[in-house]
């Protein structure tokens, strides 16, 4: 954020689909931004957007699984409910209601005009209703918080201005109601690269999950795609997967020779990054009673 906003207090808001086991693409592309957020004292609103997952999840079962199971890994990842407001999407039916006032004035051709609904759609991922309207139930939970910031990929800058477009559409016709969100973008961190190169996702399935069992966390960062080159060779860092991903961990230290280390650190990345979060994961998984230091032992 820039300095001149650190000294202001915005009401920041983002989601994520429980559609799957968080990954260092949300951990590195969100939820770090998340923490940053609350420290600096803003007001902050982080909800698990299960309305969104259903266009790719209709398994009542496994989403209401991965919703509780997304909570928890919000709750150890640092996420604290004193500090910041953690909801489920559904549990505020009134963003149903604004999504279909803001589909009344929202044009067709901007929403044909979206990259992540044409991207699917090239992809040979089934179209529908849902999908296509996806960006009008992203501009009602973005809204309905009056939100100043919205921390977002660079994939999803276009979702944040297709928001403007709506609330502008909307003031021009019942008043100046509805407060023009901005994206926020962090240098450095705008697109987490998966296992193979394209970007994260869980709908790519190259993720490297966050808290996966370690034997499933090696065979994931062992399946990175790489190029012919034998061990030995020069490679280039501005195009490895590899590379790309360990820069994350990294890039604050930086520094000559760090690209002969990466088999090493390839090898050793299942300890790393969230190795002291997995006991506080696996309270949290065993209920509240072990999160809070009080199971009993016999």
């Amino acid at each position: 954020m820039a300095e001149g906003d650190r000294s202001r207090r915005f009401n920041v808001l983002s989601g994520i689909q429980p559609s799957g086991n968080l990954h260092l693409g949300n951990y590195f592309g969100a939820v770090q931004q998340y923490l940053e957020f609350i420290s600096q004292g803003h007001n902050c609103f982080y909800f698990l957007a299960n309305y969104h997952a259903m266009t790719s999840l209709r398994d009542r079962v496994k989403l209401l699984e991965l919703t509780s199971s997304t909570a928890m890994d919000y709750l150890a990842l640092g996420l604290d409910p004193d500090r910041c407001a953690i909801y489920v999407q559904s549990d505020l039916p009134e963003v149903c209601e604004l999504q279909w006032i803001l589909s009344t004035v929202t044009p067709m051709g901007l929403l044909e005009r979206c990259h992540a609904y044409k991207d699917k759609v090239a992809q040979g991922i089934p179209s529908d209703h849902g999908l296509f309207a996806y960006p009008v139930l992203q501009a009602a939970d973005i809204l309905i918080v009056r939100a100043d910031r919205v921390p977002v990929g660079q994939d999803q800058r276009q979702h944040v201005e297709v928001t403007r477009d709506i609330a502008q559409s909307f003031n021009s016709s019942f008043g100046e109601v509805l407060k023009l969100p901005e994206a926020y973008i962090p240098e450095g961190v705008a697109v987490v690269p998966g296992r193979d190169g394209r970007k994260m996702s869980k709908s790519y399935n190259n993720t490297i999950e966050l808290f996966a069992p370690e034997e499933e966390l090696r065979r994931q960062i062992f399946s990175i795609v790489t190029d012919s080159a034998s061990v030995a060779d020069p490679k280039d860092p501005d195009n490895s997967s590899i590379f790309s991903i360990l820069r994350l961990f990294c890039h604050r230290r930086g520094g000559p020779g760090l690209g002969r280390q990466v088999p090493e650190r390839r090898a050793g990345l299942p300890g790393g990054q969230a190795g002291h979060l997995r006991p506080v994961h696996a309270d949290l998984r065993r209920g509240p009673a072990a999160a809070r230091g009080t199971e009993p032992t016999a």
